[in-house]
């Protein structure tokens, strides 16, 4: 499988040969993905058939559109049994792709499906990256009504927790930006709150943007929708966030998903107000995609706006988030949950 080797290793993976064949493969891989080997018209027959059906890391099990054909979503299989999903919003000037890190994920947020089913495994560098190129090569091939002909900026907001899989995620955009040609403010990773995660990504050459998923402003409320506060409470995880604002001069964000009673009061906005405030970070509120298996309702959109409102009056630049394709289950892990299949590690 190509995308499981680093761009430096495929000669390796050729074997005998003209040196330039490597790089011919990794264009094909990074630079212009096609959906099939048949389309890498420059390769010669034998290296092709070597490829074969083994091009992509994983299979598509469930591809479906919603938004008039503009979004797209797509639950992979890995050989092993390992679900992974992408989801690919198109707009008039952008194309965005929502990948993920891992399959499942361990830190069991109370309102979120993909910890529904608990922790697969990491996901290797070419399997999030291979999530890129197939997106890639399905708006070249394929493309969306009126949506440009390339993904245009990328989100580490799917399955899993991306600073649990640092070192895998590292690789990942390396890759991105060192081999597919992507500009590293394309680019945003989200975290519930991995300090030590965050200190690192810091100190990294690539001003990737960053996503703190926050969602309750106390300590108390927030531990019981995300554990790991228990861990890394909002002190330290707001001392992280400012010192990576410091260095790299990018405007954070604050994701903030609404549901219905739990963290859409005033009081809840208040004290969110002050953290952005202290952050200069701008806030996204997102109606909950409501899971089969989670109490949490979404709040409702007059809510949504009110609370918006308050924040505003409160000076935080905020944007309500459209929610895209609900009804194909866009939220993360969302069809693996409806699949109802489990890897087989076995």
């Amino acid at each position: 499988m190509p995308y499981l080797h680093a761009p430096e290793d495929l000669a390796r993976f050729i074997g005998e040969g003209p040196s330039y064949r490597s790089d011919q493969l990794s264009d094909w891989l990074y630079r212009k993905p096609c959906l099939t080997v048949d389309d890498m018209t420059n390769l010669p027959g034998e290296l092709r058939e070597k490829i074969g059906d083994s091009l992509w890391p994983f299979d598509v099990e469930r591809e479906q559109n919603a938004d008039g054909g503009r979004t797209r979503k797509w639950l992979f299989r890995a050989p092993d049994g390992a679900a992974i999903e992408s989801v690919l919003m198109g707009y008039s000037k952008r194309a965005t792709l929502c990948i993920s890190s891992q399959a499942g994920c361990a830190l069991a947020c109370s309102f979120c499906a993909t910890g529904q089913f608990g922790f697969e495994r990491h996901l290797e560098p070419g399997e999030i990256v291979a999530q890129v190129a197939y997106a890639q090569a399905f708006l070249r091939q394929i493309g969306m009504p009126g949506v440009p002909s390339r993904v245009t900026n990328i989100v580490f907001m799917g399955m899993g927790e991306p600073l649990a899989n640092y070192n895998r995620v590292r690789e990942a955009i390396r890759r991105m930006i060192e081999v597919m040609g992507l500009s590293a403010r394309s680019l945003t990773v989200s975290t519930v709150g991995i300090v030590p995660g965050i200190n690192r990504l810091a100190e990294e050459p690539w001003p990737v943007y960053l996503a703190i998923s926050l969602h309750a402003a106390d300590n108390e409320l927030r531990t019981s929708l995300v554990p790991i506060n228990k861990r890394y409470p909002i002190e330290q995880l707001e001392e992280a966030a400012w010192n990576y604002f410091e260095k790299k001069g990018r405007r954070l964000s604050i994701e903030w998903t609404m549901m219905d009673g739990v963290n859409d009061t005033d009081d809840q906005a208040r004290k969110l107000a002050a953290i952005a405030r202290r952050l200069r970070a701008h806030v996204n509120l997102i109606a909950l995609n409501p899971t089969p298996l989670s109490e949490e309702r979404p709040s409702s959109r007059l809510h949504i706006e009110e609370f918006a409102r308050l924040l505003e009056s409160l000076k935080v630049n905020v944007t309500i988030r459209n929610t895209r394709g609900q009804d194909i289950d866009a939220a993360c892990g969302q069809l693996r949950v409806m699949s109802g299949k489990r890897p087989n590690l076995g």
